[in-house]
Protein backbone atom coordinates (compact mmCIF):
# COMPACT_ATOMS: atom_id res chain seq x y z
CA UNK A 1 0.00 0.00 0.00
CA UNK A 2 1.07 3.24 -1.14
CA UNK A 3 1.51 6.38 1.05
CA UNK A 4 1.86 9.83 -1.08
CA UNK A 5 2.96 13.22 0.08
CA UNK A 6 0.77 15.26 1.30
CA UNK A 7 -14.34 29.34 -13.26
CA UNK A 8 -15.63 30.23 -15.93
CA UNK A 9 -13.36 30.55 -19.33
CA UNK A 10 -13.59 34.10 -21.17
CA UNK A 11 -14.59 34.75 -24.60
CA UNK A 12 -11.88 33.09 -27.43
CA UNK A 13 -9.29 34.91 -29.30
CA UNK A 14 -8.65 32.68 -32.67
CA UNK A 15 -5.40 32.76 -32.99
CA UNK A 16 -2.74 30.62 -34.93
CA UNK A 17 -1.49 27.45 -32.59
CA UNK A 18 2.38 29.21 -33.26
CA UNK A 19 1.51 32.57 -31.99
CA UNK A 20 -0.49 30.52 -29.05
CA UNK A 21 2.56 28.49 -28.09
CA UNK A 22 5.23 31.37 -28.23
CA UNK A 23 2.78 34.23 -26.48
CA UNK A 24 2.39 31.43 -23.46
CA UNK A 25 5.88 31.10 -23.73
CA UNK A 26 6.68 34.69 -23.88
CA UNK A 27 4.06 35.17 -20.64
CA UNK A 28 6.03 32.52 -18.94
CA UNK A 29 9.07 32.69 -19.51
CA UNK A 30 9.41 36.45 -20.55
CA UNK A 31 11.01 35.26 -23.91
CA UNK A 32 11.39 38.24 -26.34
CA UNK A 33 12.34 37.89 -30.04
CA UNK A 34 15.82 36.52 -29.70
CA UNK A 35 16.20 37.19 -26.40
CA UNK A 36 16.84 34.67 -23.21
CA UNK A 37 13.84 33.54 -21.55
CA UNK A 38 13.93 34.97 -17.70
CA UNK A 39 10.99 33.41 -15.59
CA UNK A 40 8.31 35.61 -15.01
CA UNK A 41 7.30 35.07 -10.60
CA UNK A 42 3.86 36.32 -9.54
CA UNK A 43 0.05 34.98 -10.16
CA UNK A 44 -0.40 34.13 -13.99
CA UNK A 45 -4.11 34.60 -15.29
CA UNK A 46 -6.82 31.57 -14.38
CA UNK A 47 -6.04 28.29 -15.67
CA UNK A 48 -9.45 27.24 -17.26
CA UNK A 49 -10.04 23.25 -17.31
CA UNK A 50 -10.16 22.72 -20.90
CA UNK A 51 -7.68 20.47 -22.58
CA UNK A 52 -6.33 21.09 -25.45
CA UNK A 53 -5.94 18.67 -28.09
CA UNK A 54 -3.11 20.47 -29.91
CA UNK A 55 -0.69 20.08 -27.42
CA UNK A 56 -1.53 15.92 -27.33
CA UNK A 57 0.31 13.88 -29.54
CA UNK A 58 -2.20 11.15 -30.01
CA UNK A 59 -4.25 14.08 -31.49
CA UNK A 60 -2.28 15.75 -33.88
CA UNK A 61 -1.33 15.84 -37.32
CA UNK A 62 2.47 15.23 -38.68
CA UNK A 63 3.03 18.90 -39.68
CA UNK A 64 1.64 20.05 -36.08
CA UNK A 65 4.15 17.46 -33.84
CA UNK A 66 7.10 18.89 -36.39
CA UNK A 67 5.94 22.40 -35.93
CA UNK A 68 5.83 21.92 -32.35
CA UNK A 69 9.02 20.43 -32.25
CA UNK A 70 10.64 23.42 -34.35
CA UNK A 71 8.85 25.72 -31.59
CA UNK A 72 10.20 24.08 -28.08
CA UNK A 73 11.78 20.16 -28.56
CA UNK A 74 10.31 18.99 -24.91
CA UNK A 75 8.30 15.80 -24.47
CA UNK A 76 6.14 15.26 -21.28
CA UNK A 77 5.20 11.89 -20.14
CA UNK A 78 2.31 11.11 -17.89
CA UNK A 79 2.48 8.23 -15.64
CA UNK A 80 0.01 6.60 -13.41
CA UNK A 81 -1.93 3.44 -12.61
CA UNK A 82 -5.38 1.65 -11.95
CA UNK A 83 -5.81 2.10 -8.19
CA UNK A 84 -8.57 2.72 -5.39
CA UNK A 85 -9.26 6.46 -4.45
CA UNK A 86 -11.73 6.59 -2.55
CA UNK A 87 -15.37 5.85 -3.29
CA UNK A 88 -15.84 9.36 -4.71
CA UNK A 89 -12.49 9.68 -7.45
CA UNK A 90 -12.18 7.57 -10.65
CA UNK A 91 -9.66 4.57 -10.47
CA UNK A 92 -7.43 6.21 -12.75
CA UNK A 93 -7.07 9.29 -10.80
CA UNK A 94 -2.93 9.33 -10.79
CA UNK A 95 -2.70 9.11 -14.75
CA UNK A 96 -5.52 11.75 -14.95
CA UNK A 97 -4.38 14.66 -13.38
CA UNK A 98 -0.58 14.22 -14.11
CA UNK A 99 -1.75 13.91 -18.10
CA UNK A 100 -3.97 17.51 -17.43
CA UNK A 101 -1.33 19.46 -15.60
CA UNK A 102 1.18 17.94 -18.51
CA UNK A 103 -1.61 19.39 -20.82
CA UNK A 104 -1.67 22.44 -19.01
CA UNK A 105 2.32 22.90 -18.92
CA UNK A 106 2.48 22.67 -22.94
CA UNK A 107 -0.40 25.16 -22.97
CA UNK A 108 1.49 27.45 -21.19
CA UNK A 109 4.91 26.82 -22.27
CA UNK A 110 5.20 24.94 -25.52
CA UNK A 111 6.27 21.19 -26.13
CA UNK A 112 4.25 17.79 -26.60
CA UNK A 113 2.59 15.83 -24.02
CA UNK A 114 2.63 11.74 -24.75
CA UNK A 115 -0.52 9.86 -23.92
CA UNK A 116 -0.62 8.73 -20.14
CA UNK A 117 1.42 5.52 -19.40
CA UNK A 118 -0.47 3.27 -16.80
CA UNK A 119 2.42 1.27 -16.08
CA UNK A 120 3.90 1.79 -11.96
CA UNK A 121 6.68 0.23 -10.13
CA UNK A 122 4.82 -2.47 -8.73
CA UNK A 123 5.87 -4.55 -12.11
CA UNK A 124 8.73 -6.13 -12.44
CA UNK A 125 11.31 -3.53 -13.09
CA UNK A 126 13.25 -5.99 -15.56
CA UNK A 127 10.76 -6.29 -17.86
CA UNK A 128 9.19 -2.46 -17.47
CA UNK A 129 12.29 -0.21 -17.30
CA UNK A 130 14.30 -1.80 -20.95
CA UNK A 131 10.34 -0.95 -22.30
CA UNK A 132 10.40 2.26 -20.78
CA UNK A 133 14.01 2.70 -22.23
CA UNK A 134 12.56 1.86 -25.47
CA UNK A 135 9.82 4.54 -25.35
CA UNK A 136 12.19 7.43 -24.34
CA UNK A 137 14.96 6.26 -27.34
CA UNK A 138 12.50 6.31 -29.52
CA UNK A 139 11.19 10.29 -28.36
CA UNK A 140 14.10 11.01 -28.61
CA UNK A 141 15.00 9.76 -32.35
CA UNK A 142 11.58 11.91 -32.54
CA UNK A 143 13.82 14.35 -32.03
CA UNK A 144 13.26 15.33 -29.06
CA UNK A 145 15.60 17.39 -26.84
CA UNK A 146 13.82 17.41 -23.61
CA UNK A 147 11.66 14.52 -22.03
CA UNK A 148 10.26 14.94 -18.37
CA UNK A 149 8.38 11.66 -16.90
CA UNK A 150 5.78 12.92 -14.72
CA UNK A 151 4.12 10.60 -12.31
CA UNK A 152 1.25 11.02 -10.48
CA UNK A 153 1.71 8.19 -8.68
CA UNK A 154 3.32 9.80 -5.83
CA UNK A 155 5.88 7.37 -4.33
CA UNK A 156 9.52 7.59 -4.37
CA UNK A 157 10.05 4.44 -6.15
CA UNK A 158 8.19 5.29 -9.25
CA UNK A 159 10.78 8.18 -9.77
CA UNK A 160 13.39 5.98 -9.20
CA UNK A 161 11.88 3.81 -12.35
CA UNK A 162 11.37 6.51 -14.63
CA UNK A 163 15.00 7.73 -13.91
CA UNK A 164 16.49 4.49 -13.89
CA UNK A 165 14.79 4.21 -17.72
CA UNK A 166 15.91 7.93 -18.63
CA UNK A 167 19.68 7.26 -17.79
CA UNK A 168 20.51 5.78 -20.74
CA UNK A 169 18.58 8.00 -23.26
CA UNK A 170 20.63 11.27 -21.63
CA UNK A 171 24.06 9.58 -21.12
CA UNK A 172 25.75 10.97 -24.14
CA UNK A 173 24.26 14.20 -23.28
CA UNK A 174 22.38 14.87 -26.43
CA UNK A 175 19.22 14.80 -24.38
CA UNK A 176 17.70 16.10 -21.03
CA UNK A 177 15.44 14.16 -18.87
CA UNK A 178 14.45 13.50 -15.09
CA UNK A 179 11.40 11.92 -13.08
CA UNK A 180 9.17 14.14 -11.11
CA UNK A 181 5.80 13.74 -9.56
CA UNK A 182 3.22 16.50 -10.73
CA UNK A 183 4.07 18.68 -7.63
CA UNK A 184 7.98 17.94 -7.03
CA UNK A 185 8.50 21.55 -7.84
CA UNK A 186 5.19 23.69 -6.58
CA UNK A 187 5.00 22.22 -3.53
CA UNK A 188 3.87 24.35 -0.82
CA UNK A 189 0.94 25.60 1.12
CA UNK A 190 -1.06 26.28 -2.16
CA UNK A 191 0.23 23.21 -4.10
CA UNK A 192 0.21 20.11 -2.73
CA UNK A 193 -0.68 16.40 -2.43
CA UNK A 194 -2.28 12.89 -0.56
CA UNK A 195 -4.52 10.03 -1.02
CA UNK A 196 -8.04 11.15 -2.31
CA UNK A 197 -8.25 13.61 0.23
CA UNK A 198 -8.41 17.38 -0.06
CA UNK A 199 -5.46 17.63 -2.62
CA UNK A 200 -6.36 14.81 -5.11
CA UNK A 201 -10.22 15.50 -4.70
CA UNK A 202 -9.93 19.45 -5.72
CA UNK A 203 -7.65 18.39 -8.82
CA UNK A 204 -10.68 16.29 -10.29
CA UNK A 205 -13.39 18.73 -9.23
CA UNK A 206 -11.48 21.50 -11.45
CA UNK A 207 -10.17 19.28 -14.28
CA UNK A 208 -13.08 16.30 -14.57
CA UNK A 209 -16.29 17.66 -11.95
CA UNK A 210 -18.60 14.72 -13.89
CA UNK A 211 -15.98 12.09 -12.56
CA UNK A 212 -16.43 13.42 -8.88
CA UNK A 213 -19.48 11.99 -6.70
CA UNK A 214 -18.72 13.47 -2.94
CA UNK A 215 -21.87 11.71 -1.95
CA UNK A 216 -20.35 8.37 -1.85
CA UNK A 217 -17.97 9.30 0.82
CA UNK A 218 -21.25 9.81 3.15
CA UNK A 219 -21.89 11.71 5.81
CA UNK A 220 -19.75 9.87 8.88
CA UNK A 221 -16.36 9.93 9.99
CA UNK A 222 -13.99 8.52 7.72
CA UNK A 223 -11.26 5.96 8.13
CA UNK A 224 -7.55 7.82 8.50
CA UNK A 225 -4.19 6.69 7.12
CA UNK A 226 -5.61 5.31 3.85
CA UNK A 227 -7.44 2.27 6.15
CA UNK A 228 -10.25 0.16 5.45
CA UNK A 229 -12.95 1.00 4.04
CA UNK A 230 -12.17 4.44 3.32
CA UNK A 231 -8.61 4.33 1.94
CA UNK A 232 -7.91 7.84 1.95
CA UNK A 233 -5.35 9.89 3.65
CA UNK A 234 -5.14 13.87 3.84
CA UNK A 235 -7.45 16.41 4.63
CA UNK A 236 -11.67 15.20 4.74
CA UNK A 237 -12.39 16.11 0.96
CA UNK A 238 -15.94 16.75 2.31
CA UNK A 239 -14.70 19.64 4.16
CA UNK A 240 -11.55 21.05 2.43
CA UNK A 241 -11.67 20.32 -1.02
CA UNK A 242 -12.57 22.53 -3.33
CA UNK A 243 -12.17 23.26 -7.47
CA UNK A 244 -10.98 26.47 -6.81
CA UNK A 245 -8.23 24.65 -4.63
CA UNK A 246 -7.74 22.23 -7.86
CA UNK A 247 -7.53 25.45 -10.17
CA UNK A 248 -4.78 26.84 -7.73
CA UNK A 249 -2.50 23.54 -7.60
CA UNK A 250 -2.58 22.41 -11.37
CA UNK A 251 -2.23 26.39 -11.96
CA UNK A 252 1.39 26.33 -10.21
CA UNK A 253 2.10 22.52 -11.01
CA UNK A 254 1.57 23.55 -14.59
CA UNK A 255 4.15 26.22 -14.19
CA UNK A 256 7.07 25.36 -12.56
CA UNK A 257 6.93 22.14 -14.96
CA UNK A 258 7.15 24.37 -17.89
CA UNK A 259 10.10 25.91 -16.07
CA UNK A 260 12.08 22.85 -15.25
CA UNK A 261 11.86 22.30 -19.07
CA UNK A 262 13.16 25.47 -20.05
CA UNK A 263 16.16 25.35 -17.90
CA UNK A 264 17.11 21.48 -18.88
CA UNK A 265 16.73 22.58 -22.55
CA UNK A 266 19.00 25.63 -21.83
CA UNK A 267 21.38 22.93 -20.18
CA UNK A 268 22.03 21.04 -23.29
CA UNK A 269 25.43 22.41 -25.71
CA UNK A 270 23.57 25.36 -27.25
CA UNK A 271 23.97 22.42 -31.15
CA UNK A 272 21.87 19.89 -28.99
CA UNK A 273 18.88 22.44 -27.80
CA UNK A 274 16.48 21.92 -31.35
CA UNK A 275 14.65 19.46 -33.55
CA UNK A 276 17.38 17.43 -35.27
CA UNK A 277 15.44 15.85 -37.98
CA UNK A 278 14.95 17.32 -41.54
CA UNK A 279 10.85 16.40 -40.94
CA UNK A 280 8.20 14.55 -39.29
CA UNK A 281 7.62 12.97 -42.70
CA UNK A 282 8.51 9.12 -44.17
CA UNK A 283 12.01 8.64 -44.92
CA UNK A 284 12.64 10.41 -41.77
CA UNK A 285 10.40 9.25 -39.37
CA UNK A 286 7.43 6.96 -38.71
CA UNK A 287 6.59 6.18 -35.60
CA UNK A 288 7.09 5.73 -31.39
Amino acid sequence: MKKKCSPPVPGRIQVSRRDFVLSAAAGTFGIAAGGNATPQTGREADTNRELSTAVQMQFMRPEQLEKALRNFPVVYVPFGLIEWHGRHLPLGNDALKAHAILVKTAEQSGGVVYPPVYFHEGFPKEFLVPVLTELFQRLKKTGFRVILGVSGHNVRAQIDMIEKALAPVTADGTVAGAGLWEITLSRGADSNTDHAGKWETSNMMFLYPDLVDIRALGDGPLAASMKPPDGISGLDPRKHASPDVGRRNVELASQAIGKKAWELLQSLPEDQRTFNLPAISPGHWWMI
